[in-house]
């Protein structure tokens, strides 16, 4: 047969059998027809499918349609806390309700993924997006027991749910789940679903993300857990409440232990990792936040001013806050005030111990740890419980470090308190001051255990910069969380004399000189209603006619209240207000002269500023910047320009804060001059003198010829202050109770606040040059006699050194002495 024949036939039999086969399925059609779908029982049920698939269908698509934009996820902001930094970077403190760390997925160990999958998901990055296996699952589950304990949610149902859905158990909620679930796989790639789950999901104690967790449950960065830890934290999400280390350590740790068995099936980790992680004891806890820089007064006080400027949303933007503030100044001034308040508190004795406990009763760690729990750690004081008392050496229990012993010379002060000036004899043993079961703080230092107490009196202690008036340490009191009032920003006490210098500066605008003779005389006045004023020294004595130079350096509060009223009240009620005081905490009478006024201690240390700038009010800020979860600057506090003509009566911003520009520019915050140089220069002189001779000799410790500064004790006592600085810091130091009441008869500035201030400015200007004050130009130095404050005679011996303004120079020579001693 041909080839061509063969074809043809071929063609013939293929056409047949086609048409067979279609005869064939008409037939059936009519057949099943006629037979089957045209019978009610059969064609209305058939209906009712095609109608549920088709509603369906339309359920799918239009909820498709109306699923939000998976677009966002790609853009995610997170809700972050707050954190605030100083100058440097160093974190100060994280404010929110959340406690949240993002992290890369290029920086999260892979074990700690592993970990992740093996609990939650090991299919993960196989399937796309559903489960349906666990779906399946799920839902015999709930035939068979009516329970939805099994929900069969994958890692993207999981994401899908925290951003977009609520946690409702609901047939429609699961749906949406599923069908967005579809969409983020869809979208996003399967490390960008894994980022966004490791940083969103909640794990409990206000932690969310698992770079939070690991700082909030073990106190420490993620990439430096172990198996068991990663394994503990992995196990989380399924419940965190349920499964919770702190709150149910047992089931804790069988799920941790089912997480490991699941990490070995899936060969994620080898057996030997596996046998030493289950045996590993967990150590979690709730951890507080590791800072860098202890700074609680200054992180209430941002928080106070971002609260006013953004409203309470600000806790959950991610803002960064770098502050002025300078880490190693601030932890010299933390140390400073803590230091000066506990040597305050040792000279007056020991107040006895805090409670008492009959040691026989308490026998354990366990019960002795019950009678501490009641005392919280206050500013690095410990409480603990005294279980044996020898003949100079007590032994304590302190929790979280265990027994210690405390020897006689960490003791010895204890002195018994009678009352604010009086102590008790010297303790001969360790039973003259405690027995056991006394509940007593202790302190650590140089790794020495103390007898310590918590100090009633309390403190301030602020540095500004008064080239810009940044603040570079803030200290409001011994402890914020024992008593959160700041004293450096809110508390208005007397200034006493450390007022006098600017009450000087006043005299020195109207004529006065440093060499003008005084009165250092009783002044009398009569108030009225059979009542006389009657000012006095801190000594009792009286000079007589005293130069203003010797006035200040000793204190004299006679010459200084007759300055006053030469000047006038009224006059030197508006000059003050170049310093940047307010003249409604002011008094109207003479007793201004003597610091009966009220101020804070960051008012006083702006104050001070204007003496060290040579004459320019700066305000307070402690804000720098503030930067946005991007990354972005968004407000910033401008540089400065010193500004000579600008309108010296210009309002004051009332908020360390409040410079702060927001907007795309940066202008220049003008700083108004507001005396003169040479006024500026001649007042820090004769400040120099308070520390050179003066009631302040004790600063000259530090060794340094550039320092300035002035007492201020009130009356009675109240209120202990020391202000000083040189040109690149002003510091502020304050003494006091908060209810008034006396610090004792000796407790002048120059005892209870300088030291305080000694302490810091010794560290903060220990790398600093010293460098003298400069003379401005216009100055004249004249030789004068220091018993008239007139020119000396030539050759004369005695005489000194004195500075004027132009135009004020004496004219007049004094007589010659009728011997070569000073007068």
């Amino acid at each position: 047969m041909l080839a061509s024949e063969v074809t043809s036939h071929l063609m013939k039999t293929q056409l047949v059998r086609y048409i067979y086969i279609k005869e064939s399925f008409r037939l059936i059609k009519e057949k099943l027809n006629k037979q089957f779908f045209l019978k009610p029982y059969v064609f209305i049920p058939g209906i009712g499918i095609i109608a549920l698939l088709l509603v369906f269908s339309t359920l799918i698509i239009y909820t498709w349609y109306h699923l939000p934009p998976i677009e966002n996820l790609k853009n995610v902001e997170l809700t972050l806390p707050l954190r605030i930094y100083s100058k440097e970077g160093q974190l100060m403190a994280v404010i929110g309700e959340i406690r949240r760390t993002p992290i890369k997925i290029k920086n999260t160990p892979k074990v700690l993924i592993q970990a992740i999958l093996a609990a939650e998901d090991d299919e993960f990055y196989q399937h796309s997006g559903v489960d349906y296996k666990g779906l399946i699952r799920a839902a015999l589950n709930l035939v068979r027991t009516n329970s939805r304990s099994q929900g069969g949610s994958t890692i993207t149902m999981q994401v899908a749910r925290n951003f977009y859905l609520s946690n409702e158990r609901t047939y429609s909620r699961k749906f949406n789940e599923i069908l967005l679930s579809w969409k983020i796989e869809s979208e996003l790639s399967k490390d960008e679903i894994l980022e966004l789950y490791i940083n969103k999901i909640f794990l409990g104690n206000r932690a969310y993300g698992f770079a939070a967790a690991a700082e909030v449950y073990y106190g420490q960065a993620v990439e430096k857990m172990d198996l068991a830890q990663i394994a503990m934290l992995a196990g989380l999400p399924k419940a965190p409440s349920k499964f919770n280390p702190i709150v149910n350590p047992k089931r804790a740790l069988v799920r941790r232990d089912y997480v490991l068995k699941r990490m070995l099936e899936l060969k994620y980790i080898e057996t030997a990792a596996y046998q030493i992680a289950v045996a590993t004891a967990d150590t979690s806890n709730v951890h507080a936040l590791q800072v860098d820089v202890n700074a609680p007064f200054v992180a209430e006080t941002v928080r106070e001013e971002l609260i006013q400027r953004y409203g309470p949303d600000v806790y959950n933007k991610g803002l960064s806050i770098y502050t002025t503030i300078d880490a190693k100044l601030q932890h010299a001034a933390n140390q400073a005030l803590r230091r000066g308040l506990l040597n305050y508190d040792k000279r007056h004795g020991f107040r006895g111990p805090v409670y008492h406990v009959d040691i026989k009763d308490y026998t354990s760690p366990e019960l002795w740890g019950e009678v501490l729990d009641a005392y919280p750690v206050v500013n690095g004081l410990r409480p603990g419980l005294v279980l044996q008392v020898e003949n100079q050496q007590i032994k304590v229990f302190v929790e979280e470090v265990g027994h210690i012993s405390i020897d006689w010379a960490q003791m010895v002060w204890a002195r018994p308190y009678v009352h604010v000036d009086e102590v008790g004899p010297v303790p001969a043993k360790a039973g003259d001051i405690l027995n056991p079961g006394d509940v007593i703080y202790v302190e650590q230092e140089n790794n020495r255990w103390g007898l310590s107490q918590l100090p009633e009196v309390e403190g301030a202690l602020v540095g500004l910069s008064p080239q810009d008036g940044s603040i570079k340490a803030l200290v409001g009191g011994f402890d914020f969380f024992n008593n959160k009032y700041n004293h450096v920003t809110q508390a208005r006490r007397q200034p006493g004399s450390s007022f006098k210098p600017f009450i000087y500066a006043a005299a020195l605008d109207k004529g006065l000189t440093a060499a003008t003779l005084v009165n250092d005389a009783p002044v009398v006045k009569d108030w009225g209603q059979e009542t006389e004023w009657r000012p006095e020294d801190a000594d009792g004595d009286f000079l007589g006619p005293t130069r203003l130079r010797m006035a200040l350096a000793k204190s004299r509060n006679l010459v200084a209240i007759r300055v006053l009223q030469d000047i006038g009240i009224d006059y030197t009620l508006n000059y003050l207000e170049h310093f940047g005081f307010k003249s409604a905490f002011l008094p109207k009478d003479l007793t201004l002269a003597l610091g009966s006024g009220e101020v804070t201690p960051l008012e006083l240390a702006r104050g001070y500023a204007v003496f060290a700038n040579s004459g320019y009010l700066v305000e307070p800020t402690l804000i720098d910047r503030i930067v946005d979860n991007k990354g972005q600057e968004i407000a910033v506090t401008p540089p400065i320009r010193q500004c000579d003509q600008c309108n010296t009566s210009a309002p004051l911003t009332s908020s360390p804060a409040s410079a702060l520009f927001v907007g795309p520019e940066k202008p220049i915050r003008l700083v108004p001059r507001r005396i003169s140089e040479q006024n500026a220069y001649i007042i820090s002189s004769m400040m120099h003198d308070v520390i050179e001779y003066g009631t302040a000799t004790a600063a000259k410790q530090l060794g340094r010829q550039d320092l300035a500064g002035k007492t201020g004790t009130t009356n009675n006592q109240f209120d202990a202050w020391f202000s000083g600085f040189n040109r690149d810091l002003v510091a502020t130091a304050w003494v006091g109770f908060d209810r008034p009441s006396t610090l004792g008869r000796k407790e002048y500035g120059g005892r209870a606040a300088l030291p305080i201030w000694i302490d810091f400015m010794g560290e903060a200007l220990r790398s600093q040059a010293d460098v003298p004050l400069t003379m401005p130009k216009d100055l004249v130095m004249v030789r004068i006699d220091p018993a008239t404050g007139q020119r000396a005679q030539p050759g004369d011996q005695n005489a000194i050194f004195e500075v004027f303004m132009p135009g004020t120079v004496p004219q007049e020579e004094a007589a010659p002495p009728a011997d070569n001693s000073i007068p």
